[in-house]
């Protein structure tokens, strides 16, 4: 090759990059930077994640035109769904024809996080003052007979909790930052007692979740951005070297978790109205999005539940101060509710 034509490719080289053309020219025209339409969503999906099979979720059921911190959802002992709202200590209850109902258990209460318990009793983490004083109760179905299982006095900040096969729970506990690691997830035995550590360090612990079989121990890290697998050789032990992150996450955070029957993962991704859904090692398989989200609709997608016996799958959200309340859509899991 010539000493002209080696010129001419390597000034093509400089002038194109990523096969976009350099805009400047002899006549002064600044480069100008043109960002391609799907990028200009307001909250758009990261380039890693833009091609995962994707589904627009539906409408379910309007809970308020106010825009109400939903979270917590699960399945009583009835079939009705149980919900909650964090700040006003609202907890909801949604029969399958629709017909809306709900209790204030106790007014101090700050609940975050449901859990039906095999003899029919909800335990709720909440999170008290949101800074060290928060429980984990148990209640009877109607919202009465208040136990305390961890007290605030113990210092904890409740999120999310999970049931083992036993009746034993863990729960995460929201504490820390993004460069404070101080929260993390603990265990209470079936018969009760302290709580004991299982995984340390974490960034504002929130979701937690187990595998259908038991052994794998699955948490999100809301400030930390990172999808955690954890492998378990006893329900308060880290099996050797069973510790991981699978993934990290780019925008929003990680809220809550659930797992269906066949294994898979679905994480709520806060202030992005979206679900991503992972397979049982990990790798990010697809998405659930929520109406609206490119116009900034919906953004507050905080957790999600599988009906059992079924593949539907509810998603709770609000609109914040957008206009349009809070709301329960709807799509069809991969799989089942685990059991």
């Amino acid at each position: 090759m010539n000493r002209l034509l080696c010129g001419l490719v390597l000034t093509a080289a400089f002038a194109f990059t990523n096969g976009v053309a350099n805009a400047g020219n002899a006549t002064g025209e600044l480069p100008a930077l043109k960002i391609p339409e799907r990028l200009e969503s307001a909250v758009p999906l990261p380039m890693a994640e833009a091609d995962l099979p994707s589904v627009v979720a539906r409408e379910y059921f309007k809970v308020s035109e106010k825009a109400l911190q939903l979270e917590c959802p699960t399945f009583d002992k009835q079939g009705d769904l149980i919900f909650c709202e964090v700040f006003g200590g609202t907890v909801f209850r949604l029969t399958p024809d629709k017909e809306l109902s709900s209790v204030v258990p106790d007014p101090e209460l700050r609940p975050a996080g449901l859990a039906v318990h095999k003899s029919g009793r909800i335990y709720m983490a909440e999170l008290g003052d949101f800074a060290s004083r928060g429980s984990v109760i148990s209640m009877a179905p109607d919202g009465t007979d208040l136990q305390q299982i961890v007290p605030r006095e113990d210092g904890f900040l409740p999120d999310d909790l999970v049931f083992d096969r036993d009746g034993g729970f863990y729960y995460t506990d929201f504490k820390g930052g993004s460069s404070t690691p101080t929260g993390g997830v603990y265990y209470v035995a079936p018969q009760g007692g302290k709580p004991v550590l299982v995984v340390p360090n974490l960034r504002i612990a929130n979701g937690v979740g187990l595998s259908p079989d038991g052994k794998t121990l699955w948490v999100t890290e809301l400030a930390g951005g990172r999808l955690h697998k954890i492998s378990l050789s006893n329900p308060t032990a880290i099996a050797p070297f069973g510790s991981s992150v699978v993934y990290s996450f780019v925008g929003g955070g990680p809220d809550s978790l659930r797992i269906d029957a066949d294994g898979n993962i679905y994480v709520a991704i806060y202030g992005r109205g979206r679900i991503m859904v992972f397979n049982p090692a990990g790798f990010p398989i697809g998405q659930y999005l929520l109406p609206g989200r490119d116009e900034g609709h919906n953004l507050r997608s905080t957790s999600m539940v599988i009906r059992p016996g079924t593949n539907e799958l509810l998603i709770l959200t609000n609109d914040w101060d957008k206009g349009q309340g809070s709301t329960i859509f709807v799509a069809r899991a991969l799989a089942q509710a685990a059991p």
